[in-house]
C-alpha cells in the first residue's frame, strides 16, 4: 500500500516539474522566454520545449494576421470637405522581442494603431479632393497610406499588411447640400444633352424635307417631261389621223372651241357672218 501511495506521488511530483519545465508552441504562435524581466530568448518552431521553472517565463502572441477596425472618425479633404471615415487594417507582430518591449499587449498594438493610420489618413486625404477620395483615386490613396503605416509601425515589430476604407459617410449637415449640387450638376446636363437632342433633330429634319423637296422637283421634271412626250406623241397621232380630212378636223377643232367658250353666262356678239359661226349656219 504504502508503494503504491510513493508511486502516486512521485507520479505527481513528476507531472508538476515537468509542467513546470516543458511548454508547447504551437503553429499560430511565437513565445518570448524571460528570465527574471530580461528577454533570453524568441521560440518560433512548434512543438515541445523546455525552460527553468520559477525562473523563466514565458510570454506568448499571435503569428496570425490580425483585424484593426477603428470607430469613424472626420477626416478635411483638399476642398475643404469633412468625411466621415470608417476604416480597418490587416496586421500582424513579426518581431515578438520588439512587440513585447515597445507595446507588450494587443490592446496597446491597437491603441498604437489607431494613432499611427490616422495620422497617415489624415495627412495623405487632405493633399486629394473628396471626388478622388470617394471613387476615383481610392485605391492608390489607401495603398500609400498601407505603405507609409508600415514604415511607421516597423519600429514596435508590427508589420501592417493592408489599410482600407471600409466605409466614407458626409456629415449628415453637408449631405443635403452636395445631394442638391449633385441634381443641379445632373439638371444641368440633362438639359444640355436635351439641347444637343433638339438641334441634332432640327437638323435632320431640315435635312429630311431638303431631300423631299429634291425627290419631289425630280419627281415633277420627270413627269412633265413624260407629259410633253405624250403629248407631242397624241398630237403627232392626231396629225396623221387628220391629214387626210382637213375639213373633219377643222370641224372638231370648232366644236371644242364652241364647247369652251360658250356656255349659258356667256354673251358674245358678233356678227353670224364671221368664220367662227359658220358651222352654225344653215345650208
Amino acid at each position: 500500500m504504502r508503494t503504491a501511495i510513493g508511486i502516486v506521488i512521485a507520479l505527481v511530483v513528476t507531472l508538476f516539474a515537468a509542467n513546470l519545465m516543458l511548454f508547447t508552441v504551437s503553429e499560430v504562435e511565437q513565445v518570448v522566454v524571460t528570465q527574471f524581466g530580461k528577454p533570453k530568448r524568441v521560440i518560433t518552431a512548434a512543438g515541445l520545449h523546455f525552460k527553468m521553472p520559477f525562473i523563466e517565463k514565458t510570454t506568448v502572441f499571435d503569428r496570425r494576421l490580425l483585424d484593426y477596425d477603428s470607430a469613424a472618425d472626420p477626416i478635411f479633404t483638399k476642398d475643404k470637405k469633412i468625411l466621415l471615415l470608417d476604416n480597418y487594417a490587416r496586421w500582424r507582430i513579426v518581431d515578438p522581442l520588439l512587440f513585447m518591449q515597445a507595446l507588450r499587449t494587443e490592446d496597446e498594438a491597437l491603441a498604437r494603431l489607431d494613432d499611427i493610420i490616422y495620422s497617415e489618413l489624415r495627412k495623405e486625404l487632405g493633399q486629394h479632393e473628396l471626388t478622388e477620395v470617394v471613387s476615383e483615386n481610392r485605391e492608390a490613396i489607401m495603398d500609400t497610406v498601407a505603405n507609409r503605416s508600415a514604415a511607421a509601425a516597423v519600429v514596435y515589430g508590427i508589420e501592417i499588411v493592408d489599410v482600407r476604407v471600409k466605409r466614407a459617410d458626409l456629415p449628415p449637415e453637408n449631405e443635403a447640400a452636395v445631394y442638391n449640387r449633385m441634381r443641379a450638376e445632373r439638371a444641368r446636363e440633362a438639359k444640355a444633352y436635351r439641347s444637343q437632342g433638339e438641334e441634332q433633330a432640327l437638323k435632320i429634319r431640315a435635312e429630311t424635307d431638303l431631300e423631299s423637296a429634291s425627290i419631289r422637283a425630280a419627281a415633277y421634271e420627270t413627269a412633265q417631261g413624260t407629259r410633253g412626250k405624250g403629248d407631242a406623241e397624241a398630237l403627232s397621232i392626231y396629225a396623221a389621223a387628220y391629214r387626210n380630212a382637213e375639213e373633219f378636223y377643222e370641224f372638231t377643232r370648232t366644236l371644242e372651241a364652241y364647247e369652251t367658250s360658250l356656255d349659258e353666262k356667256t354673251i358674245l356678239v358678233q356678227p353670224a357672218s364671221t368664220d367662227f359661226f359658220r358651222f352654225l349656219k344653215g345650208r
